[in-house]
């Protein structure tokens, strides 16, 4: 049997099945990584910067196609009524949690627009509460351009067990801050701006995301590939067996011609 394996015939078999079978497996995991790339989500177009006051309403949820829209708001801020949102990085996706991990604040302002009510602006975040870009809130009439963000949830945040202290906030909740800025009409979400007030750091915040479409086709044809290296690997069984068998048999048949 070991003679007909490595005999020269068959080893040119075996050498063409394992390079087919590794193509076939590659091919399918290529197919498989363009069906999973195809399922993530990808950057929307971009429109035009709008009035915030198109997208963020009062009293109301916010859009889902408002999140992450560029807009501008002009107004003047209110400085009296500024928070420093705690144990946060400079980027909008990033996770808020511990104070000894994630030290840093976003400097959230309130800016009055010309009907009277509030925007919540991040004007952009410090490493240090005490840093004096925080108290240098731009005076007068200020025109912001930013993208709009949702509203946070509690659920987004690790509490601090001792609490914080005052004129610090853990979320940019709009219920939270209607308690807290008492008899003002806060627009829903934030604006985070771009750019940033002189000597704090921006603050990331992504364009509009759409989820991207997963492209079954392509899960299909990786199927493909993998059943065709299966199938493959079929037939290189049946040639080596009736490689064996035939040898065998002409083994055989001499001593059969003798015992006649």
């Amino acid at each position: 049997m070991l003679r007909t394996l490595f005999s020269p015939r068959l080893l040119g078999l075996h050498a063409l099945t394992i390079g087919v079978v590794i193509a076939f497996i590659l091919l399918g995991r290529w197919q498989l990584g363009v069906f999973q790339e195809s399922g993530k989500p990808v950057v929307a177009t971009d429109p035009a910067p709008v009035s915030v006051t198109e997208l963020a309403p009062l009293g109301a949820q916010m859009r889902g196609d408002a999140v992450g829209r560029r807009v501008t708001a002009e107004g003047v801020y209110d400085a009296s009524r500024q928070l420093l949102v705690a144990d946060r990085r400079p980027d909008v996706d990033a996770p808020g949690g511990n104070a000894s991990r994630d030290q840093g604040y976003w400097v959230l302002t309130p800016l009055r627009l010309d009907d009277g009510s509030l925007v919540p602006v991040v004007r952009g975040w410090t490493a240090d509460a005490a840093d004096p870009a925080v108290k240098d809130v731009p005076e007068g009439r200020a025109t912001v351009q930013g993208r709009l963000r949702p509203q946070q949830g509690s659920d987004q945040v690790q509490r601090r067990a001792e609490g914080l202290p005052a004129g610090q906030v853990q979320t940019v909740s709009t219920g939270e801050l209607v308690n807290l800025w008492q008899g003002e009409r806060v627009r829903n979400g934030y604006v985070v701006a771009e750019p940033p007030s002189a000597g704090l750091t921006q603050v990331v915040s992504k364009p509009p995301m759409v989820g991207g479409e997963l492209t079954w086709r392509n899960l299909a044809y990786a199927a493909n590939w993998w059943i065709f290296a299966g199938f493959a690997v079929f037939m290189w069984f049946h040639f080596v067996r009736d490689a064996v068998r035939g040898d065998r048999d002409r083994d055989k048949s001499p001593e059969m011609v003798l015992e006649g």
